[in-house]
């Protein structure tokens, strides 16, 4: 099992507030209501007993009903691996990173330039990720440019079920391609029931702000929930544009679309595993554009996060973005800043936390090297320091006495290893060392990492049968299994 530690060291609200937003998020739902543009859904909420008007499509939820399907979703999510030692426990304040988004450029790994992104990087960032110690799960983020629409879903799916054991989670663009996403990871599971005993894909289906369900990802959502496999409700209202500008009510309108997402699971499939969750950031007030790496996201989320812990409820949470078009000082200082204040809030499953550059849009490759090792400076903190006899080592410091050194000492080659973190990209050599091995800076380093997990690696694979017939039965998939 993913080694998961414990985060909520960073807390933003007193238990006042908590219940102010609370407060909040109930008058939305109740006063306001969801703009509910799927009919499906619209009936289930009417049927149900919320209130409704046709004329409209206003959808406004009682108390009650939020309040008893807090109770019945699951305050405990297995998203499971291929592999059980990748199975993510998402409960509490237990942090997880992974990736996320879905971008449609990458920059080219032998190029270095910005290219649309194609099927094998579906495929050759699973295997990135199956191999990076400190990512603990793969959200398809690429949307591959080389296949037609009918078939995105099903090639996103199935190159990243082949090439990981590590949970998977993505979005859908049609209601085919998810059946057909669905099916081939029951085909891999070896038939329905075992995919839902131990689903290791999830889904995401989305909330528009401001509160609206919009008709497709509404029917997403009910379809996946009917079939009780996990999903993400998040919403990703954006402060200043499409939720007021300030951070808490943005806070606050965000809970309330994405807990009127949960409410829909619960009608439709009581106890469906969902995450409720968050993908808001805040609108330049310069550019009138969209931000990923704003602090002020981070502290949308960490509100956030703060609140499904409040709710008993597991958290979709974004964080580890940033708006840089290269890998350079930005990248590492924005997406630094966001996972190390995502990790402290005690957030469960943090998306878009390694590989991402510019606005969300682009992927590279040798940034998701680097952000797993800024990953690992997050793990080792929220790890915190240990206290007891053997780590104060009194014992160990009265025999080598004043004036010596514990360097050859048993006691530091037993713990050093565990005690210290030792990087893989940065570079701690001296000047000279440095420039012997060629002068390189962290993105250098990063691709050689990359170029041998590429050149070596290769994920435990699929029955060879299955993927035969899953091949035969969807010929839309494009490409050569490895």
């Amino acid at each position: 099992m993913y080694p998961a530690l414990n985060g909520d060291q960073l807390r933003l609200f007193n238990d006042a507030q908590v219940n102010t937003i609370h407060e909040g998020v109930v008058r939305l739902l109740e006063e306001v209501g969801m703009k509910v543009k799927s009919k499906q859904a619209f009936e289930i909420f009417e049927k149900n007993g919320a209130i409704v008007d046709p004329t409209t499509e206003i959808v406004k939820i009682p108390r009650a009903m939020l309040e008893k399907a807090i109770k019945t979703a699951p305050s405990k999510i297995t998203i499971h691996g291929r592999e059980e030692k990748h199975d993510a426990v998402l409960e509490k304040n237990r942090v997880h990173f992974g990736t996320g988004g879905t971008v449609c450029y990458a920059l080219d790994f032998e190029t270095g330039q910005r290219r649309p992104t194609v099927t094998h990087d579906v495929r050759d960032l699973a295997r990135l990720v199956d191999t990076l110690e400190n990512i603990a799960f793969y959200v398809i983020h690429t949307y591959p440019d080389d296949v037609p629409e009918n078939d995105v879903d099903v090639n996103r799916f199935y190159w990243a079920i082949t090439n990981t054991t590590k949970p998977i989670m993505g979005g859908m663009y049609t209601m085919k391609g998810l059946r057909e996403a669905i099916k081939v990871s029951e085909m891999v599971a070896g038939g329905a029931e075992k995919l839902r005993e131990r689903p290791f894909v999830s889904f995401i289906t989305l909330m528009v702000s401001p509160l609206v369900m919009d008709w497709l990802y509404t029917d997403f959502l009910i379809e996946v929930a009917s079939k009780g496999l996990p999903l993400a409700v998040p919403s990703e209202p954006l402060a200043g544009a499409t939720s007021p500008v300030t951070l808490a009510s943005t806070i606050t309108i965000n809970l309330a679309e994405s807990l009127a997402g949960l409410t829909l699971t619960q009608l439709v499939n009581p106890g469906t595993p969902a995450l409720i969750g968050t993908t808001s950031s805040i609108m330049d007030m310069n550019t009138g554009t969209y931000v990923a790496g704003a602090i002020e996201s981070s502290l949308i989320n960490v509100g956030f996060a703060q609140m499904a812990q409040y709710y008993h409820l597991p958290l979709y949470a974004t964080g580890g973005q940033s708006d840089a078009k290269l890998n350079d000082a930005q990248a590492g200082y924005e997406s630094a800043s966001q996972a190390m204040v995502l990790g402290l809030s005690g957030a469960n499953w943090i998306h878009d936390a390694a590989g991402l550059l510019e606005c969300c849009t682009t992927v590279s490759y040798e940034k998701t090297v680097i952000d797993n090792e800024i990953l690992g400076n997050v793990l080792r903190v929220l790890r915190g320091v240990e206290v007891n006899d053997d780590t104060l080592a009194i014992d160990v410091i009265k025999e080598v006495g004043p004036g010596g050194n514990f360097l050859a000492n048993m006691h530091t080659a037993s713990h050093f290893r565990g005690e210290f973190l030792i990087p893989k990209v940065s570079d701690r050599w001296n000047r000279i060392t440095w420039t012997e091995k060629g002068s390189l800076d962290a993105h250098a380093r990063a691709h050689k990492m990359a170029e041998r997990i590429l050149r070596e690696h290769r994920a435990v694979p699929v029955d060879a049968q299955v993927q035969a017939e899953i091949r035969r039965m969807f010929p839309g998939i494009k490409g050569e299994d490895l």
